[in-house]
Order: C-alpha cells, then sequence, then structure tokens
C-alpha cells in the first residue's frame, strides 16, 4: 500500500449510508469549530469551517479518518493526505503538521479520532499472530489507506455509543477492541505489530522515544540511547529514521521547539525562559531553529498570537 501524497487528488465521493450517519452524530455533538473529547475513552471529535495553513502537532498512536472534509498532515517533507474514504494511522509519538485542506461553513470538516492502545495491539497480536517475526524491517510510523466497509461500520457503532452513555463501560471496550483488530487485519496492520511486538525493533524504537520525550531539556547522547534500545549506533540510526523519517537529534529539536511554542503561546512564557526548560543553552540557536520551523521569531510568533 503506497502513502497517498499531495499529487493524489481527493475528490468529494459519493457518502455511502454509513458515512452520512457518522457525519450526522459529529455535527450534534460539535455544533461549532473545534475538538470534543467524548465520554468513550479514546474517541474524539472533529469540526472545522475553513481551510487553514499548517498548525505544529505531536500526534501520539492514533487512528483518524473524516465523515466530511479532508486533511494532509505533513512529516519531514512528506505529506499524507486523507478524506472519508481513507484512514491515517500514526503507530507512535510523531511530530508533525496537521491542515485542514476541504471545509466550508456549508459543509464542514468533520473527523474522528482514537487513541490507539498499545496493550490491546500486543494482545491481539499474540492472538492472530502465531510466530511474529522479529526481523521484519521497519516502516515509517505514519501511513494512509482505503476506509473498507467494515472499518467505516466499526467507527460508526463505536461512534454511536456516545448517544447511549449506559452502555458505554461494557459496549466501549468491545467495540474499540474489535476497531483495534480491523487495523491489525487490514493493510496497514504491519506498521502497528511492528512497535507492539517485544523485542522488535520498532518496539525498542518506541522506547527511545519515550526517553527522549520525558527527558526532552537533556543533552542527547547517541550511545546511552542504543544502549537503551539493545541496537548498534548505526542500527539505531537505521530503524529511528525508518519508524520516524527523522535522526534523534532532529526529532528531540521538533519535539523542544513544539514544547517551547506551547510554553510560550499557552502558558504566557516569554522566549528566554521558554528556550531554557526545553534545554536550549543559547538563545540565539533557539531563536534561529525556531524561525527555521515555525516561519518567524518566537517573540513575534508569541505577540501576534497574544493580539489575536
Amino acid at each position: 500500500m503506497m502513502d497517498i501524497s499531495v499529487d493524489t487528488p481527493l475528490s468529494p465521493p459519493d457518502p455511502p449510508p454509513s458515512q452520512a450517519a457518522l457525519a450526522a452524530l459529529i455535527r450534534r455533538h460539535c455544533p461549532v469549530d473545534g475538538r470534543i473529547d467524548t465520554a468513550v475513552p479514546g474517541l474524539a471529535f472533529f469540526r472545522g469551517s475553513t481551510t487553514q495553513a499548517p498548525t505544529c502537532a505531536m500526534m501520539s498512536a492514533t487512528f483518524a479518518t473524516m465523515a466530511q472534509g479532508a486533511k494532509r498532515i505533513e512529516l519531514s517533507g512528506r505529506s499524507y493526505d486523507y478524506d472519508a474514504r481513507h484512514y491515517l494511522i500514526s503507530s507512535l509519538d510523531l511530530p508533525m503538521f496537521a491542515q485542514v485542506t476541504r471545509a466550508s461553513t456549508r459543509e464542514p470538516y468533520l473527523g474522528v479520532a482514537v487513541a490507539l492502545d498499545a496493550l490491546v495491539i500486543a494482545q491481539l497480536v499474540r492472538e492472530i499472530t502465531e510466530a511474529p517475526q522479529r526481523s521484519t524491517p521497519s516502516e515509517l510510523g505514519l501511513a494512509v489507506a482505503a476506509m473498507s466497509d467494515d472499518l467505516r461500520d466499526t467507527v460508526l457503532r463505536l461512534a454511536r455509543l456516545v448517544d447511549a452513555p449506559q452502555d458505554i463501560p461494557v459496549l466501549a471496550p468491545i467495540v474499540t477492541r474489535e476497531l483495534h483488530y480491523r487495523l491489525l487485519t487490514g493493510a496497514l496492520g504491519a506498521r502497528l505489530r511492528q512497535v507492539a511486538i517485544q523485542g522488535s525493533h520498532g518496539h525498542q524504537i518506541v522506547r527511545v522515544i519515550s526517553w527522549i520525550r520525558e527527558h526532552m531539556n537533556r543533552p542527547l547522547r547517541i550511545d546511552e540511547l542504543a544502549s537503551l534500545a539493545s541496537m548498534s549506533r548505526s542500527s539505531l540510526h537505521h530503524h529511528f529514521r525508518a519508524l520516524t523519517s527523522m535522526s534523534p537529534l532532529q526529532y528531540q529539536k521538533q519535539l523542544r521547539l513544539q514544547e517551547a511554542r506551547r510554553l510560550m503561546l499557552i502558558e504566557c512564557v516569554d522566549a528566554g525562559t521558554a528556550a531554557h526548560r526545553v534545554g536550549y543553552e543559547s538563545p540565539s540557536q533557539f531563536s534561529r531553529e525556531y524561525r527555521r520551523m515555525f516561519g518567524v521569531p518566537p517573540a513575534r510568533d508569541a505577540a501576534a498570537f497574544g493580539g489575536s
């Protein structure tokens, strides 16, 4: 299955009944633009009435699709478009840019996302795979594939539980497990299995990523990461890049810059303090790298956000 790039046009399809039902449900629960975290654990709805410039985001292990509209994810210069006919998965934590590419007041972007549970994936892998191979080549932990009817119906049944709160404690775990099963047995199942199998290269890289996120303000020592992953330096670089499309140092830089931006825009921390908190020792280096990533110097970005 090939990734869908910006060169692949996404034209509005004739919606099947399940898609129309999902769109109507999201409209009811998202009367205004924004995100709604539902009472179903891990399930969120999204609505947007305008297209927008790319915004930075940290995507955790997630399944996402549309009921209406289209969206683009950009990761290290590569683009992934998806709409109601396609779904996107991220099998690990990845810093990326997100952009709604088709939306209007009359036909808003209506999206749904489900957090993926590593424990559920690992349990299902053991049940459906007799002899998992740990030496399979690592694949990028982000991809797009076509929605199947079974997957679309499963998403709709999970979303409908929002209207039946009394059923959530019993049925939500069952339907969520089914969703994970559909993903694991679908076109992108290998992307999920590679990070779930104990001892696999993907599983070890996830450990490294968790360490980087927890210690983002510390200097990155490749030997330390290689030891954590039980890999050589060259093997660590190879598998880390295969899964994330960037090196560990590039990953840490994007993570630091996104966290610094959050501190400035959301917590109103000044640029110097934000830079220091995420591990920058040189304010000038922080300013250069911030501008390279976000297009404006940190102070000007914070001022523009505060005045908007």
